[in-house]
């Protein structure tokens, strides 16, 4: 490994003479002590330290959002053809229906909950049926991106339709009336009274997109019902009456998930077949890629970080910002940038350990997005890691955890990104640390 002192004749270094009354140093929670305000300081500016990175693919990541339906399919030129469809248990809020009533319909109505991904100029598709099986989460009750529930081969329900993510009025679909007088002659006959009849009887449905589908994938609120109508005369007149059917919120954990998949991506992401692959950026055309819903993430490490220590003198760590650079054109309106990335640690076997405690205890840590300049293409996500390379230098080798970065909300959205490597041309991914380094005079 090249020392840093190489390295020290090429970075930008700006001296700082501290007098005894200075308390900080650029605003950072720095304190001056006695020694250092007594010494003479350079504050030094290191940009060239090495980033290991690589891409990984999680085996599966939790789905069952109680936030968010994701339904619809498009062709990504990278990630290949990425589809979502969502399965979802309802219970009725009655079960009581009029011996006088008739039968008049029964609609589902799905609410836009503002989110997409890609182009919704095209028309989407949306497959109803209905599921032949009970839902049945893994062994430690949650559904993931991976899971499925058997449904009928025959659509309860279909719609071609000109998604509207920011409507407010509901995508109303039409379903087959032979579904809806199931349920009416039930309740009428008293068949069914109870929820553990119902849920015997009815297992939910599974919204699926079509296999032609190359549009968009849309977002709708999991507070999205169907509704059976039905009438009672009076006298000259009928009377309107509904059941909705909503989200079943009695199970834990609730009867909901996404199933999210990509196929047919380009051949280096092929290759991430098991959670302990990794694919390096040298190895994949100088990038690395992140995608939510399916678990594909950017891990980092930072071997050459304790070589600070050889520049010499007493000195301190000031401050660490990481710099992460989208690959340019990469992106556009359609295929969004995502607005921050989430930071978890992982151990060698690319298990997630949680989010990393140095950095002041938070409970999630994020990359934020700068578009600032955007017009000369100065594109960039920016992340503090000031704790965490403090622990790197004070763990003596023995910090085993990296970083792994997720676009954010990857649970329930399909974004995505292409990262810069540490070896393209421009604009690549830097990370930036501020070290005081003084000479005691004493």
């Amino acid at each position: 490994m090249k020392k840093l002192l190489w390295y020290f004749n090429i970075i930008f270094i700006i001296t700082l003479i501290v007098s005894c009354s200075d308390d900080t140093i650029y605003d950072t929670d720095f304190v001056a002590g006695e020694t250092f305000t007594s010494s003479s300081t350079n504050v030094v500016l290191v940009d060239t330290m090495t980033i290991n990175m690589s891409t990984i693919k999680f085996d599966s990541i939790v789905t069952s959002s109680p936030d968010r339906m994701l339904i619809g399919k498009y062709t990504d030129p990278v990630y290949g053809e990425v589809r979502a469809a969502n399965y979802m248990g309802f219970v009725p809020d009655s079960y009581d229906i009029d011996d006088d009533a008739r039968y008049d319909s029964i609609v589902m109505f799905l609410d836009y909950d503002n989110y997409y991904y890609n182009d919704t100029t095209l028309t989407n598709i949306i497959h109803i049926k209905k599921l032949t099986t009970d839902f049945d989460p893994d062994d430690d009750d949650y559904f993931y991106n991976t899971s499925t529930v058997a449904s009928e081969d025959d659509d309860v329900g279909y719609i071609e339709y000109s998604p509207r993510p920011f409507s407010t009025d509901s995508l109303e679909i039409r379903l087959n009336d032979d579904f809806g007088r199931d349920f009416f002659d039930l309740f009428q006959n008293d068949e069914i009274t109870t929820y553990d009849q119902f849920t015997s009887y009815f297992k939910g449905l599974t919204f699926q997109p079509d296999d032609s589908d190359n549009g968009a994938i849309i977002g709708f609120s999991t507070a999205s019902i169907f509704r059976l109508y039905y009438s009672i005369s009076d006298e000259d007149d009928f009377d309107e009456y509904y059941i909705d059917f909503s989200l079943n919120t009695t199970e834990s954990p609730n009867p909901l998930f996404n199933h999210i998949e990509a196929t047919n991506a380009i051949d280096d992401l092929e290759t991430l077949t098991d959670s302990e692959i990794e694919l390096d950026e040298a190895d994949s055309d100088n990038q690395t890629y992140m995608q939510a819903g399916v678990g594909i993430a950017t891990k980092m490490s930072f071997p050459t970080v304790e070589s600070i220590n050889d520049i010499g003198g007493l000195g301190t760590l000031l401050s660490g910002t990481l710099y992460i650079y989208p690959v340019i054109n990469s992106y556009s309106d359609q295929l969004a940038l995502p607005e921050s990335l989430l930071i978890y640690t992982v151990d060698k076997n690319n298990d997630i350990t949680g989010t990393p405690t140095y950095f002041d205890g938070a409970t999630s840590i994020t990359a934020t997005l700068n578009t600032d300049n955007e017009e000369f293409n100065d594109v960039y996500y920016e992340v503090p890691i000031t704790s965490y390379i403090e622990e790197i230098l004070t763990s003596d080798g023995d910090l085993d955890e990296e970083l792994v970065f997720f676009p954010a909300d990857y649970t329930t959205t399909v974004d995505r990104t292409i990262i810069n490597g540490i070896t393209n041309d421009q604009y690549t991914t830097i990370l930036e640390l501020t070290y005081a380094v003084y000479d005691d005079e004493d």
